[in-house]
């Protein structure tokens, strides 16, 4: 079981940004490969706690990982296969300046201080419905995503002579300090294009159409993000491609409402079948369910299908389906039908007796949730 991302950086579920940060570059320092030369483990470490920080850091993917925990974010819809598909040249592309000037300034792992560039992300929305939500699907999309076009060939970059950063000298009162940054000119990759196909465009990249696999587990909300590693665009010379992040967007099933990981079906009944009682087949998300109502059932109970609602996102089981009653009093009456219930206007079986077991709407929804 994946330890929790709070306790990897020994925080609370309250600490602020700079708390969250301050906590992971500690971790980050601690474990450093540069500090910490051939130890798998703490290089198992490193991953951990950048897995962590990359969760946290983000203020919706920490609402996410709140709400849902790892699941938010399992299998290939999610950060995917041990610390979420991240290898060292993400982190450190990503997060290498948090290390400051820990490190000499250069990005660890690299003694040139070159860094892999990370392509930029894509971004679509798929659609499910009900059924597909409930039994978790794979779908198969068509992607425009940037790919290095054949032909490109790189130089190293003239500017940092392909160390992928610049450094400055400033004089001040205490004296002369130098510093590192990203090299503008190569982005920190430490490479230049040096030939390119006339259909490319300025970085060496033309458009091309991908079919990508998603798979997409059981119990997903809409608007939750999935990420796929490495479907986004490429990036030049020797970077990382981007990720392919999939919004999920619920369609609306046309008799059951959700709420969360239960389900309601409003049941609509006549008179007659409230009085002598009926069985009926109502949708649920797998098919068909029978139920039987009982002789005299009335308006507004609430029948509990256990089991037959949404699986939860974190495992625990599933929902319920929610069958609610509704009576159909009629509207219109001929005359032998209106002469009957005007004979019985005053029948002691049709005047209302409710018992203690039948309880108003706001008891009943009341009981449900409590």
């Amino acid at each position: 079981m994946k330890k929790d991302f709070y306790e990897i950086l020994g925080i609370s579920k309250n600490a602020t940004e700079a708390e969250i940060k301050k906590a992971y570059r500690k971790k980050a320092i601690e474990f450093h490969p540069d500090k910490n030369p051939g130890n798998k483990e703490a290089e198992e470490n490193f991953k951990t706690a950048a897995e962590a920080y990359e969760v946290l850091s983000d203020p919706q993917k920490k609402a996410k990982y709140d709400q849902y925990g790892h699941q938010a974010f399992d299998g290939s819809g999610g950060f995917g296969g041990g610390h979420g598909g991240m290898n060292m040249d993400d982190i450190f592309s990503q997060f290498g300046d948090i290390f400051g000037g820990a490190f000499g300034g250069q990005f660890g792992g690299n003694s040139a201080g070159q860094r892999r560039v990370k392509g930029s992300n894509l971004r679509i929305k798929v659609k499910l419905t009900l059924d597909e939500i409930a039994n978790g699907v794979e779908k198969k999309v068509k992607v425009k995503r940037k790919v290095q076009a054949a032909g490109v060939s790189y130089k190293t970059c003239s500017t940092c002579n392909g160390q992928g950063q610049v450094m400055r000298v400033t004089n001040t009162i205490l004296g002369r300090m130098q510093s590192a940054s990203t090299c503008p000119t190569c982005g920190g990759s430490g490479q230049i294009i040096d030939r390119k196909p006339t259909e490319a465009d300025a970085q060496g990249m033309i458009l091309e159409d991908e079919t990508v696999s998603i798979k997409i587990p059981a119990g997903v909300v809409d608007g939750m993000q999935l990420k796929v590693s490495n479907k986004g665009n490429d990036a030049p010379g020797n970077g990382i491609p981007g990720d392919l992040i999939v919004a999920i967007e619920e369609q609306e099933h046309e008799f059951l409402k959700r709420e969360g990981e239960n389900l309601h079906f409003d049941l609509y009944i006549s008179f007659s079948e409230a009085v002598l009682g009926v069985s009926k087949d109502i949708d649920a998300v797998n098919g068909k369910v029978r139920i039987k109502l009982e002789e005299g059932i009335q308006s507004g109970k609430i029948l509990r299908l256990k089991g037959k609602g949404i699986p939860s996102i974190n495992g625990y089981g599933k929902g319920d389906l929610l069958v609610h009653i509704n009576v159909w009093t009629p509207k219109t009456l001929n005359k032998d039908q209106k002469q009957f219930f005007e004979k019985n206007l005053t029948d002691e079986n049709f005047i209302p007796q409710p018992e203690k077991s039948d309880k108003s709407f706001f008891e009943k929804v009341k009981d449900m949730f409590s």
